[in-house]
């Protein structure tokens, strides 16, 4: 397995079934399944609210720092074995503050095992809180200066949720609000949303990564941008085809945008949702045809040059990545551990 970055994961999103029922238990939460083959038949997405809604009503089992920190634990458990060797996580603070979980046992507990996942897991950790675009402006801005007063660690800003109708525009005082504190800003735009949304993300948020993306190849201009300034597009293929963004696999334009000298890597998104981790993802990919090795070398290079982890941290990481490219006995094409499936 080659050395890679996540950019691209919400924690909400890798609640696998099991566990949704295992901590429901805990809680004493009641779940409006017969069972668990009853709630894995519902995640055929017809779109991305569809998915959406099914995920809030999920989330609901999630009361205690403990039930945040055990989720989070088992994402870092599973991206240990994918390769992953830096992640950059979201966490959306508004469904559960909502939902009346304190705001500081959110945070608590997901932050507690991302500040020791380098010693635990090998993996370098950042915590992106990430805004509900359809629940506003006011409601994003009154997020961040909650997370701000808690003095909780995270490193950056992101917006996502339902995407058309949402304009990254409508956030424009949230972004600036977050760059004056020096966080990073990323956004979701160019998936659902058509290609003037990557535009408004990047001239009016500023943001430094787009958050999927792949509608930019509908406008030359926008390409060109965006090839020519190197922006990182993070990518989820498997997630593009469960929520019916692209027919399939094989049609995924991720071959297309890499051929047109864009900066793509390749992320998860709501792995437990839309059928497997990172490493899921590159075979997927590798099984359609779609990458050779020295592809799955330049998204995994990609990947570590557009996180924001450290510039030592980086060099150490790009540093693993020549040892392993170098060495005959490691597979680039199969990212996986034993047993994943595609």
């Amino acid at each position: 397995m080659l050395p890679i970055a996540e950019l691209h994961l919400h924690l909400e999103g890798t609640l696998e079934p099991e566990t949704i029922f295992a901590i429901a238990e805990r809680n004493g939460v009641e779940l409006p399944y017969a069972d668990l083959e009853d709630l894995r038949a519902r995640y055929a997405f017809s779109d991305l609210q569809s998915f959406l809604d099914l995920c809030y009503a999920n989330v609901a089992v999630l009361r205690t720092s403990e039930d945040f920190a055990d989720m989070t634990t088992a994402y870092l458990d599973r991206a240990a074995a994918a390769g992953v060797r830096h992640a950059e996580v979201f966490l959306n603070p508004q469904a559960h503050v909502e939902r009346g979980v304190p705001l500081r046992d959110v945070m608590a507990g997901v932050t507690g095992p991302l500040s020791e996942s380098l010693r635990t897991h090998g993996v370098s950790s950042g915590l992106i809180v990430a805004f509900l675009r359809d629940e506003g402006e006011e409601s994003a801005m009154a997020t961040l200066e909650a997370v701000l007063a808690l003095d909780a660690p995270f490193i950056g800003v992101g917006l996502d949720s339902a995407e058309v109708g949402h304009p990254p525009s409508n956030f424009a005082r949230v972004f600036e609000r977050a760059r004056a504190e020096g966080l990073h800003c990323v956004a979701h735009a160019g998936e659902e949303g058509p290609p003037s949304y990557i535009w408004e993300a990047l001239d009016v948020l500023r943001v430094q990564r787009i958050d999927h993306g792949i509608r930019c190849l509908e406008d030359d201009q926008l390409v060109q941008r965006l090839v020519q300034d190197q922006v990182p597009l993070t990518v989820c293929p498997l997630s593009n085809v469960s929520l019916k963004v692209v027919n399939s696999i094989a049609s995924h334009p991720l071959p297309m945008m890499l051929e047109r000298g864009l900066k793509v890597t390749v992320n998860s998104d709501d792995p437990a949702y839309f059928g497997g981790y990172v490493d899921d993802n590159f075979d997927a990919l590798m099984g359609a045809g779609h990458l050779c090795a020295a592809d799955v070398a330049t998204l995994a290079r990609n990947s570590i040059d557009a996180s924001f982890a450290d510039p030592s941290r980086k060099r150490q990481l790009m540093s693993e990545l020549d040892v392993a490219l170098a060495d005959p006995g490691i597979d680039t094409v199969h990212q996986g551990p034993p047993g994943s499936q595609p």
